[in-house]
This record gives C-alpha cells, sequence and structure tokens, in this order.
C-alpha cells in the first residue's frame, strides 16, 4: 500500500474512532439518553437527538428497513469517494474526501447499531438553532468545505 493510501485510511479511520468515541461517552459515561439537556454557553447545549433520517432528519420513516438502506447508501457513496481520495494529488482533496468517508462510516455505524444516529452537538441562539449534530457531522461538513475551497484554489505551480 503506497503511502497516500495509508495517510488517506489514517484521516478517515481517526475520524470514524473521534466519532465512535465521542459517541461512546456521551452516550454510555454522561448517560445522554437519561438526562435533560447539559448547557455549556449561552450559545451551546449538550442535548440527545437520534436522527432516523439523513440531514434535517430528511428520508427519516420508521420503516425498519430504512437503517439498513442508509447505511448501505453511505458504505457505496463512502466506496465512490475513496477511489477519488486515493486519485486526489493534492492534500487538501485527499483529506477532504477521508473526512467525509470517515464522518459517513461512523454515522452509518449508528444506523446499524441504533437505528439512527446519535447527535449531540446544539448551536443555538436562544430558542433558535441549528439541528443537533455530531463529530461526524462536522467531518463530513468540513470535508465538503475542503473540496469545494480545492475547486477554486489554483493548483501550486510544479
Amino acid at each position: 500500500m503506497s503511502r497516500h493510501a495509508i495517510r488517506f485510511f489514517a484521516v478517515a479511520l481517526v475520524t470514524f474512532a473521534l466519532d465512535q468515541l465521542s459517541k461512546y461517552y456521551l452516550l454510555s459515561v454522561v448517560g445522554m439518553p437519561h438526562r435533560p439537556p447539559i448547557v455549556i454557553s449561552e450559545y451551546f447545549s449538550l442535548v440527545m437527538a437520534w436522527n432516523k433520517g439523513i440531514s434535517f432528519s430528511m428520508l427519516a420513516n420508521n420503516h425498519v428497513a430504512m437503517p439498513y438502506v442508509l447505511a448501505a447508501m453511505a458504505a457505496i457513496i463512502s466506496a465512490i469517494l475513496v477511489r477519488f481520495g486515493l486519485k486526489a494529488a493534492r492534500r487538501i482533496e485527499w483529506v477532504g474526501y477521508a473526512m467525509v468517508v470517515g464522518g459517513a462510516l461512523g454515522n452509518a455505524l449508528d444506523r446499524l447499531r441504533f437505528g439512527a444516529v446519535a447527535d449531540f452537538f446544539y448551536a443555538h441562539i436562544g430558542d433558535l438553532g441549528w439541528p443537533a449534530f455530531n463529530i461526524a457531522d462536522s467531518a463530513i461538513f468540513l470535508g465538503v468545505c475542503l473540496l469545494l475551497y480545492s475547486m477554486v484554489k489554483p493548483a501550486p505551480r510544479a
């Protein structure tokens, strides 16, 4: 395996591991499913939210197969992104792909284990807030931002 591939999979694995460790800690150690929200600051709280759908709970329904369908979709898309990431020459691109893959697989594992994705982080101003999210969601968002930035940033000259 090439150094590039090792680095790519390392970033994806670290992203996946950070997501799963944070979920283990918040679910099992902190006990978020059994406690009220924890106010961290005026603008940020820890809450327990189970997302049965995709972003912003789209496609959420109670059909027994939906978690498996969504996990399979995440696995297929991740496999495609791995191919793109392994072909990407620029660091900003392969890191972006690796973060998206690690985050997508972290959320896919939640769907297989729990039937939904565990979300905890809630950013808000008063009652106006962003939907709860987790580390995997953040990694996907940051990875996509890196990919978008790489599209507008000119490649370095050789």
